[in-house]
């Protein structure tokens, strides 16, 4: 039997809900059922160059789409600094909440959201969408495989793309009353992820801000980077920029093994994923090579990850609504881990690049 579809609305026309009203019309156990727009015009018109189905409610305001009884849930693409206004309204009207990314400005913001998730017994989740890759899940096997992989030691990613004149001067991402963590928000967001998720959520004991960030006219950060410490000796950098070419890399090092890919934040291909994985490497007689090479390992999928995403997020709502079951705890768990390295690199930047304890 086919699962119940949830019924989804969006709050906004940003242009990654472009992205996500796709996948909510991929995933099989949701409906694009609503959409919401300061401008009824301009929510028309979305709905229109999107594909929406033409059972879709079309409304003026958000608040309407929130007042809708037969919405289930919603996505939430607003500005960075309208997620506690409209996701703490979403839960108190019981509307389930996928909030895009970064999740707030600071992680008191944060902990009003999920209070009022947890209080109205909704599901939270953000939008971090190459967390349901399943070539993400095999990634994780490697590097939790003692014998091939080891103990973890060092992590570095880095998340850039070179934004054209217009981005840098017009988009929300480099307003400070719109998106005011800038290029540490939006990429630097998935850096911090990607390393956590590789020290399997351990928060590190320091972050240290590097040097020489770059900021635009009205304090906005374009690019920045860090380090990050923790108490057995891992440590962790990542760089995140508005002015590089497009790069999403990952290098994990353990004790026997490493762990490399160059597209982890948006695979390659949207139906196969890649990463190379090098065990027990050394040098070849008179260093002519490497003994053995790292091998290659291709992921497929049916679905793209952000659909994955979706059905993911749609089925613990499902299963909210018709068991009773309580809101999955995993995924505001890691939304606050992840904002609170942001925090505190941003709070080193701050302070003249001193060192800032992490404390959850």
């Amino acid at each position: 039997m086919a699962e119940k579809s949830i019924r989804f609305g969006i709050l906004g026309c940003a242009e990654i809900a472009r992205k996500v009203s796709r996948a909510i019309i991929l995933s099989p156990n949701s409906t694009l059922y609503a959409v919401g727009s300061r401008s009824i015009d301009k929510a028309s018109r979305f709905a229109s160059a999107n594909g929406f189905p033409p059972s879709a409610k079309i409304y003026g305001s958000y608040e309407a789409v929130l007042d809708d009884p037969d919405v289930d849930a919603v996505y939430v693409p607003l500005p960075t600094s309208l997620h506690v206004r409209w996701a703490i309204l979403a839960a108190e009207k019981k509307k389930h909440v996928l909030l895009e990314k970064p999740v707030a400005l600071n992680v008191a913001q944060f902990d009003l959201i999920v209070e009022a998730c947890e209080s109205n017994g909704v599901q939270f989740m953000d939008g971090t969408m190459w967390m349901h890759h399943p070539r993400t899940a095999k990634m994780r096997e490697f590097l939790s495989d003692k014998q091939r992989f080891g103990q973890l030691k060092s992590m570095h990613t880095c998340f850039t793309f070179s934004a054209d004149p217009d981005f840098l001067k017009n988009d929300i991402r480099v307003k400070p009353d719109l998106d005011a963590l800038g290029a540490l928000g939006d990429a630097g967001w998935y850096c911090v992820r990607s390393i956590l998720w590789a020290a399997d959520y351990e928060l590190p004991k320091t972050v240290t801000a590097l040097r020489e960030p770059v900021l635009n006219e009205v304090g906005v950060i374009l690019s920045c980077g860090s380090s990050l410490h923790w108490e057995d000796g891992k440590v962790a950098t990542f760089q995140c920029s508005f002015l590089s070419n497009l790069t999403m890399d990952i290098t994990a090092i353990g004790t026997k093994g490493a762990l490399h890919l160059h597209d982890f934040v948006i695979p390659f291909q949207e139906k196969e994923a890649s990463f190379s994985a090098a065990s027990e490497s050394w040098f070849k007689e008179l260093l002519t090579g490497w003994v053995p090479i790292p091998s290659e390992h291709t992921v497929m999928t049916d679905l793209p990850q952000e659909a994955l995403m979706v059905r993911e997020f749609a089925s613990l709502v499902r299963s909210i609504k018709e068991n009773g079951s309580k809101p999955e705890k995993k995924w505001p768990t890691l939304s606050r881990k992840t904002q609170l390295v942001l925090d505190a690199v941003k709070a080193s930047i701050d302070r003249g690049f001193e060192a800032v304890e992490v404390q959850y």
